[in-house]
């Protein structure tokens, strides 16, 4: 048989006549039988060894090589009809054994019948329409083929089309990947037993056929490739032999394709390491797989790699020029120092590319890890497959038959571990590659369907370590592309960074490495133990340091570049990816308290990092001049943990902060590149080209904000809430250039800036300022809050559609966070804050998109223009929006000039950053504002209206955030001397605004005016008195103050006795007098901002004596102040509003601004008051007075509420201001007022929006037990004696109740009688009052949270949010003054006659059926829950159950108390129930917070 097999397949041993076609395939269908006849055999060994000898000749590796290498011509003259022809005989042979003699088309249907996979698989590559569904998917990269979508129910479903940019596998079926919901029809959950079982001679031959071909075409591999004399794989022979061995690598994928059962053989095939070795061990016996071993060999060598046995297995070197490698363990450290530079003088190769001579370093280390880079050894079929298939550069039919093989479980465990084995391997290859874009995508497509399944990620990191194996990889990829950093201190800086200019970086060759990460860290278990494993953080971090200040920019001072880099592309790709996309898939895993340890793991070794760091570049405190670096990952990295720490795991924000000195230094390098985004702006960079503001506006572009600019803004603001606030202003305005500028002389010399950029300098730093005060996005602002706001700050620049508007707001990296674009919360919000405009049709034909623009209400208490600041990319976008909103309210008629940006009251601060408002109230910056204001009124130059503008926004923002109560007297300047006291005596604004400068020293040029005058010789004033400060101001430093504060923490924190000042990294900043020739003068000022701010109003409108305090004319702008929450208006109107402010915060304040306005305008003769404006002044006066008096006594004295109340309305204020005639004969009425413990507001109670009293309601039949004996009731204790007796108040009732039914209607009796004394309700109160819409989202949220309470929410009960007492319901307080109508009335002496026709006057009246409102809604509710509380059978007392009357019954019999017996307990005011039908009220006012108690019980 075997000579017949090889008479058949004309090998060289052959002396047979050629056979026809027909009578060959004959004899290989009777070949296959017979083989297959001898291998069902009990003993088949005869038969395999048949088998075996045909195979060897059939598959035989050299002829196809020989014809590849000999080329056509040659092939076809040894009659092998072309190069093709023996291939293809081998198939047919291969096919004919597979299906043992029958037809191969049958065998294949056959086999198909047994498939038991429920999993699609189908694999698809480049440019596949494609659908990913969130709603089904487990993982973010789940993708669906276009029939397994259309055959599932995705209805209502968050899903997209798209188009695969690298290819995929679809996901129907698996179960681990999506939600089995999503299955199609086809591949929903099996059970094996709807399959049946293989027969065991079906894949008989195919056990024995295919483990000879996959053999046969690894060598074919083998001897295919050819390693090139340089290095570099000619891809003409590797597309040749690839193309010859196509029609191999194509049968095996139409074998994957026969399902399940055949992909279940070819796994036993692929995995069985005996068959490998077995037919890889022969090497004596076979020159050609001798030779086929050897060449195998020399290609893993080639590579970088070596086989175990290799005796040089420790001693062959990584070929590759300029690279190391550094273990992951043993590389602690490397970011601050470079071990020892490699002293090669090696220049780089890439000089064409722009880098000059610029040389690569190389990491010096002892620790090579070897088992993951550079030793490779293959046990299976499988792993010399990938092997090859990794050498050949991922060619795509070898990757899509790999990927067509993972429905079957064991084979896709088995290819995972194997993929990561070869992990470097393919790391290497990947930078060696020159089609690295074509073999990135082919290795993202590989890897996404093996990653993306979270057990499977799971099994692979514990038993394959594949997080070190990855982060070592992406180590060691980087360190081939370090050069020397030049930031800080160019010569002897330590610290290296990645080239941006390389191919690595610019060709983004590492980013499947880095998408691969990314998704395994998209896995809570696997980023578990990343943020376990100290040491993985350690080598993190160090690889984040490589991108640590990379591609600086050094400011052209003198002649414009020749040659402008194009490299920042490449750095900030480099940065998002490889260190922002990962922190945020780790920051994705810390959103609980119990991950707390993970997030103090990261901040510890991210500062060693960066210690390191600063240790690294010679770092101390000035940064170098003229550089700027947007590039600082261990930075922002630091900054987003803090803020997960606080927003979600109520971490002590002190907890995980530095000492001050490192907070000094973090703060430096982000408030850098703040300062150079100013001097961008200003064209102080136009000499380094167009690519530097192209980074600026990368830094704020919607991609990049959230990692970039936001984390650094965040950081400051942190930074400011811990430092001395006068230190960081003064580094703010020493960091932007404008010291110099912040002086009240008319003539200055700024030694380190151009005159024509002094003021855009000064606007951008009040503008930082700004929005350091301002924003809100890490501190204290929920996600939704921050989509709405981003979305509303890019609407009001322009109209947007959908997908514009979809690009442009900030991308939340993480997949999984709920507000990335597409979501439903995207859609909600933006429904809410935009209206959409139809597309409409051009005059000229064409469509103009359909459009959303902001709605009135965004333009009127939503547009920020601090957030538009922001996020612009484009600084015309700034002005677009102001005139769009400018145009609003012109429409509106809301203000008809040209408004400035208006003022918003900012969301309240987390707690643990209350620090930052400590800036508002520091001297330095109260020097700065008013020196600002003087030199605006003195019409200085460089001072726009934006700086005005910046100005008062600053002094608003104080105003507000200003806690601090003061004394009505002067505060006195107390404790050690400090800087800045003869300016200012304290550090609070609202008492610094009223404080005058009399005189101030000053260094001026001998040139300037100044010089001239004369010294005072006294710096007294007698005009307002002790108003004024009798000293002179000292001349104002910033940077000797800057300087003054950083030594003093500095030697506090070293606590050594001999410390030194320490060296200065910079000598930009000129000392005083060290410059241009000063002489010091005296300039006389005898200002206060106060009465800047007032002089400043009259220049704003161009009148004189313009601002007259509003008070003086309407005592209620004081009393009850209307100032909103959102202001539209000009200067002018922010000018009023500031003065406002700081009157209502200080009476000092206020009489002082009356005082100005009298010493600029002439005395007005009083106004002439009439009785009844008396009448209403003194009537507000008076409720002023009562309500700050009430709120000192509830705290104080809570027993004696009522006498103490009462007393306080006729109680005088210790202050008159305005001395009025009080009318005491008249009755004072004042409406109450009530304290909502939810919102915090304070008001009365109203129609629209009642309050309501927290009150417990319990039944009670404790009236029941009263007696008409007085005599002492006793304890029963014999049988006879009952402790129930017949003469109680229940027994009496039940008795009359009975008597008068026997002779009346049931229903005249009713109304005639109470329905029982033991059907009461007891009420009982703590006291505390709320809004009842309050009340109703408070009740939502207990609903919503997950806590066990130990309360029924869904039965009304609560406990009070303010006292946490128990609680089941809201007795709403009626509308009204706080002296009641009452409408009881006590016993009186009239007759029974005249009562009765009391009576009926008032039944004749027509009843007033009241308008619905909210108050008589909840009244209607309270109504019920009173109802409800008391027993059972009293609810439906009469014979009638459900009827109405069954309710005004219980509520008459309550409200009869009214008439009959009022209950006043010690601590209730008034309690009032009108007996009216129509509408039934229940009232109370409350004084105090202690527990309240009443009865409302039925007579």
């Amino acid at each position: 048989m075997a000579a017949a097999a090889a008479a058949a397949v004309g090998g060289p041993q052959s002396s047979q006549p050629e056979v026809p076609a027909q009578g060959l395939a004959l004899d290989k269908a009777a070949t296959a039988a017979h083989l297959k006849a001898a291998l069902s055999r009990p003993d088949n060994r005869a038969g395999a060894e048949e088998l075996q000898a045909l195979l060897e000749r059939v598959l035989s590796a050299e002829r196809p090589l020989a014809a590849a290498a000999d080329g056509e011509e040659a092939a076809a003259a040894s009659g092998g009809g072309g190069p093709g022809a023996a291939e293809e005989e081998a198939l047919e042979w291969c096919k004919c054994l597979l299906a043992g003699g029958g037809g191969y088309d049958e065998f294949c249907a056959a086999v198909r019948a047994y498939d038991p996979a429920a999993l699609c698989g189908l694999v698809w590559t480049a440019n596949f329409v494609a659908y990913r569904c969130r709603t089904c998917g487990i993982s973010p990269c789940m993708s669906l083929c276009a029939e397994c979508f259309h055959q599932g129910d995705h209805t209502g479903h968050d899903f997209n089309m798209f188009r695969s940019q690298a290819g995929g596998a679809c996901d129907c079926g698996d179960s681990n990947v999506m939600r089995e919901s999503g299955f199609c029809k086809r591949h929903q959950i099996k059970s094996s037993s709807n399959v049946p079982c293989v027969p065991k001679d079906l894949l008989m031959m195919s056990e024995f056929v295919l483990p000879r071909f996959i053999f046969c075409l690894i060598q074919y591999l083998r001897e295919g490739y050819n390693e090139p004399a340089a290095d570099v794989p000619s891809e003409k022979d590797l597309n040749k032999v690839l193309q010859l061995l196509e029609p191999q690598i194509s049968f095996l994928e139409d074998l994957t394709k026969m399902g399940g059962a055949m992909r279940s053989v070819l796994t036993q095939v692929l995995t069985n390491q005996q068959n490998y070795k077995d037919l890889t061990s022969g090497l004596g016996e076979n020159a050609c797989a001798k030779k086929s071993h050897e060449k195998y060999l020399i290609a893993l060598k080639s590579s970088g790699l070596t086989y175990p046995e290799d005796k040089l297995v420790y001693g062959i070197q990584e070929p590759s020029a300029g690279t190391s490698t550094l273990a992951g363990q043993g590389f602690a450290g490397a970011t601050g120092t470079l071990g020892q530079l490699d002293s090669s003088d090696e220049e780089d190769q890439d000089g064409s590319q722009g880098l000059g001579k610029r040389k690569r370093v190389k990491l010096s280390s002892n620790t090579k890890d070897q088992s993951i880079m550079d030793v490779l050894k293959h046990k299976s079929f499988l792993e010399e497959l990938l092997f090859w298939t990794i050498k050949y550069e991922f060619p795509q039919k070898m990757v899509t038959f790999l990927l067509n093989m993972l429905p079957d479980q064991e084979y896709k465990v088995a290819f995972t571990k194997t993929f990561v084995q070869h992990y470097a391997f393919i790391m290497k290859t990947l930078k060696k590659s020159h089609e690295s874009d074509t073999m990135s995508n082919r290795i993202v497509h590989i890897s996404v369907q093996l990653f993306s399944n979270e057990e499977l990620a799971r099994q692979v990191t514990e038993e394959c370590q594949l997080l070190d194996i990855m982060v070592t990889v992406l180590l060691y990829m980087m360190e081939s592309c370090l050069i020397k950093s030049e930031l800080q201190d160019e010569e002897n800086s330590l610290h290296v960074v990645v080239n941006c200019g390389e191919a690595l970086l610019k060709n983004n060759t590492y980013w499947p490495l880095v998408s691969d990460f990314i998704n395994i860290l998209s896995h809570q278990s696997v980023a578990k133990r990343f943020l376990e494993d100290h040491g993985l953080l350690v080598t993190w971090m160090n690889f984040v340091s490589f991108f640590q200040g990379m591609n600086l920019n050094k400011r052209e001072l003198n002649e414009h570049v020749e040659f402008e880099s194009q490299t920042y592309y490449a750095a900030f790709a480099a940065e998002l990816e490889a260190c922002a996309q990962p922190m945020w898939g780790l920051l994705s895993h810390c959103k609980v308290r119990e991950t707390q340890e993970y997030t103090r793991n990261v901040v510890r070794y991210c500062l060693e990092a960066l210690q390191d760091w600063f240790d690294a570049i010679n770092f101390v405190d000035e940064p170098a001049p003229n550089q700027v670096t947007f590039h600082l990952p261990l930075h922002r990295y630091y900054a987003m943990f803090l803020s997960k720490a606080v927003k979600c795991q109520e971490l002590d924000l002190d907890s995980v902060l530095p000492d001050q000195e490192m907070l000094m230094k973090l703060m430096i390098h982000p408030l850098q590149i703040q300062a150079s985004l100013a001097e961008i702006h200003s064209n102080m960079w136009v000499r380094n080209g167009l690519q530097i503001k192209g980074q600026a506006m990368t830094y704020v572009q919607s991609h990049f904000c959230n990692s970039m600019i936001d984390p650094d803004i965040y950081l400051l603001q942190v930074c400011a809430s811990r430092l001395d606030p006068d230190y960081f202003i003064s580094s703010v305005f020493e960091r932007f250039k404008v010291v110099d500028l912040l002086t009240m002389a008319s003539q200055h010399q700024n030694t380190v800036l151009d005159a024509e950029h002094e003021r855009s300098m000064l606007e951008g730093a009040l503008t930082f300022l700004v929005i350091l005060l301002s924003l809100r996005l890490h501190l204290g602002m929920s996600d939704d809050e921050i989509l709405r706001a981003e979305m509303v700050a890019q609407l009001c620049m322009n109209d947007r559609t959908h997908s514009s508007l979809l690009d442009l707001i900030p991308e939340n990296p993480n997949p999984k966070s709920g507000i990335i674009p597409g979501s439903y919360s995207f859609e909600s919000v933006l429904s809410a804050v935009a209206d959409f405009k139809a597309p409409v049709f051009e005059p000229g034909g064409s469509m103009q998109q359909g459009m959303y623009t902001p709605k009135a209400e965004v333009w009127d208490h939503e547009f920020d223009p601090v957030m538009v600041i922001l996020r612009t990319v484009y600084r015309r976008d700034v002005q677009s929006a102001m005139d769009r909103y400018t145009a609003f309210l012109k429409q509106t008629g809301k203000f008809p000039g040209n408004p400035w940006p208006p003022y918003k009251k900012r969301t309240a601060l987390h707690p643990s950053y209350k620090g930052l408002m400590r800036l508002l109230h520091c001297k330095t910056l109260h020097i700065v504002l008013f020196t600002l204001l003087y030199k605006i009124l003195m019409d200085h130059q460089n001072l726009s209206e934006h700086v005005l503008c910046m100005v008062l926004y600053l002094i608003e923002l104080g105003l507000e955030n200003s806690a601090e109560e003061e004394s009505d007297e002067e505060a006195s300047v107390c404790g050690p001397e400090r800087c800045h006291d003869s300016w200012f005596p304290g550090s609070n604004l609202v008492s610094n605004m009223r404080h005058f400068i009399n005189y101030v020293r000053v260094r001026v040029p001998e040139t300037a005016p100044e010089v001239k005058r004369d010294s005072p010789a006294s710096t007294s004033s007698d005009s307002l008195g002790s108003l004024q400060n009798s000293g002179t101001a000292q001349v104002f430093s910033l940077v000797a103050e800057r300087r003054k504060k950083f030594q003093e923490i500095i030697n506090r924190n070293n606590n050594e006795a001999n410390q030194v000042v320490r060296p200065k990294t910079s000598s930009k900043w000129s000392a005083p007098g060290s410059g241009p020739q000063l002489t010091t003068a005296i300039l006389e000022i005898k200002e206060s901002i106060l009465s800047l701010l007032i002089k400043l109003h009259h220049k704003l409108s161009g009148k004189q004596n313009s601002y007259y305090p509003p008070w003086l004319d309407d005592i209620e702008v004081l009393i009850q102040p209307e100032i909103p929450k959102y202001s539209h208006g000009d200067g002018i109107t922010a000018v009023e509003r500031i003065l406002l402010k700081a009157a209502l915060q200080s009476r000092m304040n206020k009489r002082i601004i009356e005082e100005i306005c009298r010493k600029v305008t002439p005395p007005v003769p009083p106004k002439k008051i009439t009785a009844a404006e008396k009448k209403t002044l003194d009537k507000e006066e008076r409720r002023q007075k009562a309500r700050e008096r009430q709120q000192k006594l509830l705290a104080e004295f809570a027993s004696r509420q009522k006498s103490f109340m009462e007393t306080a309305m006729d109680v005088d204020s210790p202050e008159n201001d305005i001395p009025m005639e009080i009318a005491t004969a008249e009755p004072q009425v004042s409406e109450a007022v009530y304290d909502c413990v939810i919102c915090g507001q304070s008001g009365p109670s109203s129609e629209d929006r009642p309050t309501g009293l927290v009150v417990l309601l319990q039944a009670s039949s404790v009236l029941g037990q009263c007696r008409d004996n007085v005599e002492p009731k006793k304890l029963p204790i014999t049988e006879e004696e009952q402790i129930y007796p017949w003469d109680t108040c229940a027994a009496v009732h039940d008795v009359r109740l009975s008597l008068l039914q026997r002779y009346f209607k049931d229903s005249s009796c009713l109304l005639a009688v109470s329905i029982g004394w033991e059907g009461g309700v007891y009420v009982q109160t703590c006291g505390h009052t709320l809004h009842i819409d309050c009340h109703k989202s408070y009740m939502e949220s207990l609903r919503n949270d997950q806590v066990l309470q130990g309360f029924s929410v869904d039965k009304g009960e609560f406990t009070c949010p303010l006292c946490r007492q128990f609680a089941n319901s809201v007795l709403p307080c009626y509308p009204g003054s706080n002296v009641e109508n009452h409408l009881w009335q006590r016993p009186s002496n009239k007759s029974v006659q005249d009562l009765i026709k009391e009576v009926e006057e008032l039944q004749g009246r027509p009843g007033a059926f009241p308008s619905e409102t909210n108050l008589s809604k909840e009244m209607e509710s309270v109504m019920k829950d009173i109802k409800n509380t008391t027993q059972k059978k009293y609810r439906d007392y009469s014979k009638t159950p459900g009827s109405p009357d069954n309710d005004f019954l219980f509520m008459y019999s309550v409200a009869r108390l009214g008439n009959r017996r009022f209950v006043k307990t010690k601590c209730i005011d008034l309690i009032y129930i009108p007996l009216m039908k129509e509408h039934m009220l229940v009232s109370a006012r409350f004084l105090s917070t202690n527990m309240k108690s009443l009865s409302l019980l039925p007579c």
